[in-house]
């Protein structure tokens, strides 16, 4: 399948503070705060969820079309998505701004306070998607990720239009986003990616019960943290997988990404939603084992040894011939 993964593309600056915000804070000049924190540690991670999902797509061998906006310097994260599979030449690069990027400050009481820089990424909304199509003979799928809120709309909107399958994936935007432009997100869907919490703030700001969002999209795909995913279609019983035993837990950030990198992967090689939602769950599992959202592995012979284990040796027959 030739799929394009839209979204936010962003790099983490992530910092650690030996100490407590708390006490660094006095009560009656909180209306004329200044402080600087003198930083132990800097992380820095690349990020956004359409490079985490497309390079997860990569890492499986295929190859996605990453399409977002960056500034000029992405060349570096360019060159990284590239060796791990994903085609970076349909991203729209800035003459005026840098790449979004996220920084953040942890205390020893994991208090926060962080900035979030949009930058490149508000000019994701310029971006038309049928030139993409052009450059590589047409488009099969299209993943609508969180991304400028306008991006969204407009990307979803072509998509109908030109008749092109799209999943919608909005993510941490829901937030933002009104209950009438999720509405325009969400109609016509192929497939709906949510977690449980996202599932439960769709319904409540568009007002829709949950069959009638299954009568508005193909399939509704809901993450559910340690219990694996549910995979719902109108009229049908809903599939429910679990996840594979964790080696260990070291940060759940970009687990959610990872999960719709093998799912796609898993309808790319036509297995259907329970063996795509086994790929799903398997290869998040490997993302909350590692530091770092594209920092991790994939080894095929432990994937697959891990994948049986899991989901039985018929499942992992059927995915083997098609991991590269």
């Amino acid at each position: 399948m030739r799929i394009a993964v839209t979204g936010s593309i962003a790099t983490d600056h992530l910092m650690t503070f030996p100490g407590r915000f708390s006490e660094q804070l006095v009560a009656d000049q909180l209306h004329t705060v200044s402080l600087s924190f003198l930083v132990d540690t800097l992380d820095v991670r690349r990020g956004g969820v359409g490079p985490n999902i497309a390079f997860g797509m990569g890492l499986l061998g295929l190859r996605p079309v990453l399409v977002g906006a960056a500034g000029a310097d992405f060349a570096e994260y360019r060159s990284w998505l590239e060796r791990h599979g994903v085609d970076t030449a349909s991203v729209h690069i800035s003459e005026v701004h840098h790449t979004a990027r996220f920084v953040c400050t942890t205390d020893d009481d994991h208090n926060q306070i962080a900035s979030f820089y949009t930058g490149a990424m508000s000019e994701a909304r310029s971006i038309e998607l049928q030139p993409v199509a052009d450059r590589i003979g047409g488009l099969d799928m299209v993943i609508v990720g969180a991304n400028d809120p306008e991006a969204m709309l407009r990307h979803t909107e072509e998509c109908r239009s030109r008749g092109i399958p799209f999943a919608a994936d909005p993510s941490q935007q829901l937030a933002r986003m009104s209950g009438d432009d999720i509405r325009q997100l969400v109609e016509g869907a192929e497939y709906l990616f949510t977690n449980e919490y996202e599932s439960a703030l769709i319904e409540n700001k568009t007002g829709w019960t949950n069959e009638e969002i299954l009568g508005r999209v193909g399939t509704r795909v809901t993450t559910l943290g340690s219990r694996g995913a549910r995979v719902e279609r109108a009229g049908g019983a809903p599939v429910l997988v679990g996840c594979p035993e964790e080696e260990r837990k070291v940060d759940p950030t970009g687990v959610g990404d990872a999960f719709r990198a093998g799912y796609l992967a898993g309808l790319s090689w036509k297995l259907g939603a329970e063996r795509s939602a086994q790929l799903g769950c398997m290869l998040a599992t490997l993302v909350i084992e590692t530091l770092g959202t594209q920092e991790y592995e994939l080894r095929r012979g432990h994937f697959m040894e891990r994948f049986a284990k899991a989901y039985g040796d018929e499942a992992a027959a059927e995915v083997r011939d098609h991991l590269g």
